[in-house]
């Protein structure tokens, strides 16, 4: 999703696959959307559009027998035998009792190996993503932002947040001192005029896991965060918040 309709323009965010959106507007080529998970609009390729019946996108959005997938998983697309690989974060809903066909408007894909067992480890999936590239906007392992990271690894918790840092620290409860911080907690980083710009999730025993240049674990203190490679603070800690109690 892009801020103007041209491909030259920022990257906002992106959709992952199973994500649905409402068409605000068209444009030759462009269509303006809006985003039904987090709320978020921009401009994508109309390429990239799967259209399909109101009816089929309130049952698709309303599906329990929906999962997120936790990890790389291959489909095969029915019409042309084509391999795609959905990246974490996707969202599957089956076709009926049939647990490897799943179907989007006239299109259907072919579950690939084994279904996943339904167990959730929110540590396991953060470090998923270890070594990613940064990327703007992103919200894959070929290139993802810090809120991110931290909005694929909530959804796929079945947890809701919001897809901006500045955004996500409205969730959640205040943990008081960083060495109360546990695993999933966020930890979010302000600049000099006290504007949010950076998030983390907290791994426990004063780590973080964040994207910085790349996905990966730093240590943090009541300072922030520190990088023994660049042997400084690379970012100021404003507050910690628990997101999941227990």
């Amino acid at each position: 999703m892009r801020t103007e309709p041209s491909e030259c323009s920022q990257l906002e965010t992106q959709i992952l696959f199973g994500e649905s959106f409402d068409i605000l507007e068209n444009r030759p080529g462009w269509c303006l959307i809006k985003c039904h998970y987090d709320g978020y609009e921009g401009w994508i390729d109309e390429k990239l559009v799967v259209k399909m019946d109101d009816r089929d996108v309130e049952l698709w959005n309303r599906s329990t027998g929906h999962i997120v997938t936790k990890a790389f998983v291959k489909v095969i697309r029915e019409s042309d035998s084509t391999p795609m690989l959905l990246s974490s974060g996707s969202r599957v809903v089956f076709n009926g009792e049939d647990r490897n066909i799943i179907r989007i408007g006239h299109e259907e894909f072919y579950w690939q190996g084994m279904l996943p067992d339904g167990r959730f480890d929110l540590e396991e999936m953060a470090r998923g993503y270890l070594n990613a590239p940064y990327l703007w906007g992103g919200r894959t392992f070929y290139g993802i932002d810090c809120s991110g990271v931290v909005q694929n690894v909530y959804k796929a918790a079945g947890v809701f947040l919001p897809r901006n840092a500045s955004q996500q620290i409205n969730s959640g409860q205040v943990v008081s001192f960083v060495e109360e911080a546990g695993i999933g907690d966020l930890a979010f980083f302000d600049d000099e005029e006290g504007k949010i710009i950076h998030v983390g999730i907290c791994l426990g025993h004063g780590s973080i896991l964040h994207a910085s240049g790349s996905v990966r674990i730093d240590v943090l203190d009541h300072q922030g965060i520190y990088n023994k490679e660049k042997r400084c603070y690379t970012h100021h800690l404003r507050v910690i918040k628990r997101i999941i109690n227990g």
